[in-house]
């Protein structure tokens, strides 16, 4: 997904050297949206997926990298959506993108005795046999008394602390994944424009059928005729749907109703909190976790109602203070802002349904997701988790396909009794790995000598194929022919300048911001928050674009303001101040 394959994408889809047509137009460049043109290219259709901003920029960049069934969904008795969601776990473990999910564990703190360890020792039992063989190779749950707890986790206050049950779960670097989604999809025909803002829905004879949009990065504006839309633009889908409202006459009550829920995570160095693996706390109305992370540690999340700006939602110093007053509610030694390194913040698309409108109802809102048919010739999908979206993909193509096979004036194909499950069943993305996973586990095996051959040290080597898995080989190539490349980006951080190249040749990076916030994350794991590597990685980057010296000091300028403008927000004392702060800083893309 290099420049020059972007620029043939375009010139096709626009009309410049291909008819401008394909079957299905996917809106939304999140992990739906890219799953949703993988499945659809893997049955054979020609598909586009356009994207305002980046890949994975929104939502599916700001999660709490677990892949996971849910444990507090069996408290309300979801036991479908936890099985499907251990059902894809295991799948994404063991055979579409073991390079990218690895297995995880968390400890479960006891603080109120023994009703409290029967309680949840039976959730837990439960869970872990939903999963079933998924994590085998690492053990089951296991109940620990308080010395037990202390050995494993000396950072817990033994005052409060009286015991713990440990479990299992998964564990991505969610852009990554997106990441490899959309390759793999590319690979197999789908068209991936990003930075291509769709403007106005295409309708005729009460149908949509295709979309204006705007490439801003060449100005282009263009026409694409499809047989149908299919809008996975999270928390902006009511926005797209009203784009429908000329021209089409949608059945009654077919509008997504979509609460967008704020959830903020901090990063705290390793040495800060004493603990051998995870943690997970209840804290009313969500929950605690402390995640691994590297030489880092994910602490998250809040929920709260947002209807600020969507796309740089800001944390503000209430919700930090939030969140460390609940970790340190647990800890021996508390911590404070000056041991936080970096903060994030995302919007969860929850579909809203009958819920009242109060903002303590956002954390229990299910997260089953939704599908609607808007209007003649365009799907909705919303809500869901990010460890179901090739479930949700699935079901959202079938419903799509009915409206291209209603566009050709044939009826769609249908299964009598159908279950609800059925299209992901059926659906090829349950046996395609995703790019990076076929070649990993032999690369593993000997990925100290892939690495020697460069120069590389073991650990960065391994950093290098937990990232790439078997596409490690384009990153080596990249060292061989530049020495060079193989230096770091960062002092004290695993990420290589090889990289930044790799990210514009093979993964679509358009901007600074792509590659120091989602192709690495040096804009949360770093005290700098990556403007130290800014330049370097901007003068890279600029090399194999064509930027000019003036659009190279454009590129860090933009990053910086943006970064000044975070921390900025994360002193503000609400939401209101700490949006007006973020809105400070201009965005890159026009």
């Amino acid at each position: 997904m290099g420049p020059a394959q972007r620029a043939a994408w375009l010139d096709e889809l626009s009309g410049g050297h291909g008819d401008g047509r394909v079957d299905v137009v996917v809106i939304g460049g999140g992990v739906t949206g890219a799953g949703c043109a993988l499945d659809l290219a893997l049955r054979g259709h020609s598909v586009a997926l356009l994207e305002q901003r980046d890949l994975a920029s929104g939502t599916s960049s700001r999660s709490s990298k677990l892949i996971h069934g849910g444990l507090r969904y069996l408290q309300r008795l979801e036991f479908g959506l936890v099985k499907e969601s251990l059902t894809e776990r295991r799948l994404l473990l063991g055979r579409l993108a073991p390079h990218l999910v690895r297995p995880v564990q968390f400890l479960y703190p006891i603080r109120r005795g023994w009703r409290e360890r029967l309680r949840t020792g039976l959730g837990i039992a439960l869970y872990s046999a939903m999963a079933g063989r998924g994590l085998h190779a690492h053990g089951s749950h296991r109940h620990l008394g308080k010395r037990g707890t202390h050995r494993l986790a000396p950072g817990l206050d033994a005052d409060v602390v009286r015991g713990a049950i440990t479990y299992w779960d998964g564990q991505t670097d969610d852009a990554r994944l997106v990441v490899a989604i959309a390759r793999t999809a590319a690979a197999h025909g789908a068209r991936i424009l990003t930075s291509t803002r769709v403007q106005e829905l295409v309708v005729a004879d009460g149908a949509v059928r295709g979309v204006i949009a705007h490439c801003g990065e060449t100005g282009r504006t263009f026409k694409l005729d499809a047989d149908a839309v299919i809008n996975a633009t999270g928390v902006w889908t009511s926005q797209i749907e009203q784009l429908a409202d000329r021209g089409t006459r949608p059945p009654e009550g077919t509008r997504t109703r979509i609460r967008a829920s704020k959830g903020i995570h901090l990063l705290v160095p390793r040495d800060r909190i004493d603990l051998q693996c995870g943690l997970i706390v209840p804290t009313p109305p969500s929950v605690l976790f402390v995640v691994p992370w590297g030489e880092r540690w994910i602490v998250g999340t809040t929920d709260s109602d947002w209807d600020l700006d969507y796309a740089h939602p800001a944390a503000s110093s209430a919700d930090i203070e939030l969140l460390l007053e609940r970790l340190n509610s647990v800890l021996a030694r508390p911590i404070g802002r000056d041991d936080i390194c970096g903060v994030y913040a995302g919007l969860r698309p929850l579909v809203a349904g009958d819920a009242p409108d109060s903002a303590e109802q956002s954390a229990k809102l299910s997260r089953e997701h939704a599908i609607t048919r808007v209007a003649p010739g365009l799907v909705s999908v919303a809500g869901g988790k990010y460890t179901t979206y090739r479930v949700m993909a699935a079901d959202t193509v079938e419903l799509a396909l009915g409206e291209v096979w209603a566009a050709r004036g044939h009826t769609a194909p249908r299964l009598a009794g159908r279950r609800r499950d059925a299209a992901a069943r059926r659906s090829a993305t349950l046996v395609t790995p995703l790019v990076g996973a076929d070649g990993y586990e032999e690369r593993r095996r000997r990925h100290d000598e892939l690495g020697a051959r460069v120069g590389l040290s073991r650990s960065t080597a391994a950093h290098l194929l937990d990232r790439h898995g078997d596409r490690i080989d384009e990153v080596l190539e990249l060292i061989a022919a530049q020495p060079d490349l193989g230096r770091p980006l960062a002092e004290g951080l695993p990420y290589l300048r090889a990289e930044v190249v790799h990210a514009v040749r093979h993964e679509g990076a358009l901007h600074l911001d792509d590659v120091l916030t989602r192709r690495t994350r040096l804009s949360v794991e770093s005290w700098d928050r990556g403007v130290d590597a800014a330049q370097d990685t901007a003068e890279l980057m600029g090399a194999e674009l064509g930027w000019s010296p003036d659009t190279v000091e454009r590129e860090v300028w933009h990053y910086q303001a943006r970064v000044e403008a975070e921390r900025d927000s994360q002193t503000r004392p609400d939401d209101q101040t700490a949006d007006a702060a973020r809105l400070g800083a201009p965005d890159i893309r026009r």
